[in-house]
């Protein structure tokens, strides 16, 4: 098929998405030499309406939070629909699982009229990895990235030459990577135990300041994807926006945010083996 454009739309708090999104557009184009327009929904708090054409090819991505697609990214990207324009679904997730998420990016994209034929669920460190409790820190990494490239360069072959119409993927025939039983099971305990200590003893964890650390630069608010740091008043954090993302720990040039959750702990411990990125195209043979 002729492709005039490549879109990329992502929301992508700490990066991993977006650098993952970059890396198959990289690809992309060197494969097929279209122009790649971004559209980082990642601080849109309004984002304008857009339409795509069936000559035009999108790259839709959000991380993965609790096996779902982030609430923020669904809503952010529902504002972009396709007239049965070609999309490759990609999903961030820090090394666990991407359980439901990809079928929900999948149903999403449909029902915005794109026509799913690649998607990918790829690893990006966790937002609640730390120095203590590290969770796939660092990705994606240099083969994460080299990897991301060669299934854009896939891609573009794989639709200069599908048959046409194209073939809608169907996404749960993606391979979920394993975690051992061993790891899921102890992790699942953890789950059981939280949720009980929550109805009992009902607790909101947030990200914190120290403020004397605090150099008041503003780069936590500004990073902030849903406006839940006032500027100028940075030590606080609104309870009722935060999401939990931990760009604002992660931006923070003087380490004077962090967040602490008894997850971190958990996933660390039990999720610690390196887990590939998987991909899969429409009419691959």
């Amino acid at each position: 098929m002729d492709i005039r454009n490549l879109y990329t739309a992502f929301f992508s708090p700490t990066g991993t998405t977006r650098r993952t999104v970059e890396a198959i557009a990289r690809g992309f184009v060197a494969e097929r030499s279209v122009p790649c327009i971004e559209w980082d929904r990642t601080h849109t708090t309004h984002p304008t309406a857009r339409q795509l054409g069936p000559d035009e090819v999108i790259v839709l991505a959000a991380p993965v939070y609790g096996g779902h697609i982030a609430p923020t990214a669904r809503q952010r990207l529902e504002t972009i629909r396709g007239d049965g324009t070609p999309a490759v679904l990609v999903v961030v997730y820090g090394n666990r699982a991407f359980e439901k998420a990809l079928v929900e990016l999948s149903e999403l994209a449909c029902r915005q009229g794109f026509m799913p034929v690649g998607a990918a669920a790829c690893i990006g460190e966790h937002s609640y990895s730390t120095e203590q409790w590290p969770i796939a820190t660092g990705r994606p990494d240099a083969t994460d990235l080299s990897e991301a490239e060669a299934f854009g360069r896939r891609l573009a072959r794989h639709l200069a030459t599908a048959a046409n119409p194209l073939e809608a993927l169907d996404v749960r025939n993606m391979t979920q990577p394993p975690s051992g039983f061993g790891p899921m099971l102890r992790f699942i305990r953890f789950v059981l135990g939280y949720r009980r200590r929550q109805k009992r003893h009902p607790k909101i964890y947030l990200p914190q300041t120290d403020a004397a650390r605090c150099i008041h630069c503003g780069r936590c608010a500004a990073q902030c994807p849903v406006e839940a740091i006032p500027r100028g008043n940075e030590e606080l954090t609104d309870g009722s926006r935060c999401i939990r993302c931990c760009s604002c720990v992660k931006g923070c040039p003087v380490g004077a945010r962090r967040f602490e959750t008894p997850f971190s702990e958990a996933l660390s411990r039990n999720f610690q083996r390196r887990k590939p990125n998987v991909y899969l195209l429409s009419n691959a043979e």
